[in-house]
């Protein structure tokens, strides 16, 4: 299962990176990082119970999630951080069908052309994970089905997060 979470984390940066999205080097976060396993277990219960009707809708908020993170961390970090349930706390603004319009429009602040394409990205980024999972054809409801969905919520978790960590101007270059 390395090995494919490895593979998500690559196409996932070369289609980012063609996009401008992100830079060549991955940024090193480990304040957002440090919060995905909490993050991951508050949102298994949702994510797994609707990715069988709205698999791109699983996989995809997990990406808005670390775009949502990545800028708590550089705003109110320090309040944001003391939270119990960082999750809960963005799902319960509008509930989980309208998770990724809250987070486009009361945390990122996008509106317009830059909302849309947002909206795309992310679709696509979700897409691109969904087809490989599928690709593995493991059986529904086994440990390796569930190890390969949380490889693929992390890689977008750490994805969104480097997007949005470049679009606040972060950028990663070697000294």
């Amino acid at each position: 299962m390395e090995n494919f979470e490895a593979q998500l984390r690559n196409d996932l940066q070369q289609f980012l990176l063609s996009m401008n999205e992100v830079d060549e080097r991955m940024p090193e976060c480990p304040d957002v990082e440090d919060k995905w396993k909490e993050i991951a277990q508050a949102y298994l219960p949702d994510g797994i119970r609707e990715f069988q009707d709205y698999p791109s809708a699983s996989l995809g908020w997990m990406m808005y999630i670390g775009m949502a993170v990545a800028k708590m961390w550089d705003t109110e970090w320090e309040i944001y951080s003391k939270l119990d349930d960082l999750y809960a706390y963005l799902r319960d603004k509008r509930g989980y069908d309208a998770m990724d319009e809250y987070i486009r429009e009361e945390v990122l602040l996008l509106q317009g052309v830059d909302y849309n394409v947002l909206e795309k990205l992310t679709g696509e980024c979700a897409s691109r994970v969904y087809n490989a999972l599928m690709h593995l054809r493991l059986e529904p409801g086994t440990k390796e089905a569930f190890t390969a969905y949380v490889a693929c919520l992390h890689q977008l978790y750490l994805m969104g997060a480097a997007v949005q960590l470049k679009r606040m101007g972060y950028h990663m270059s070697k000294m």
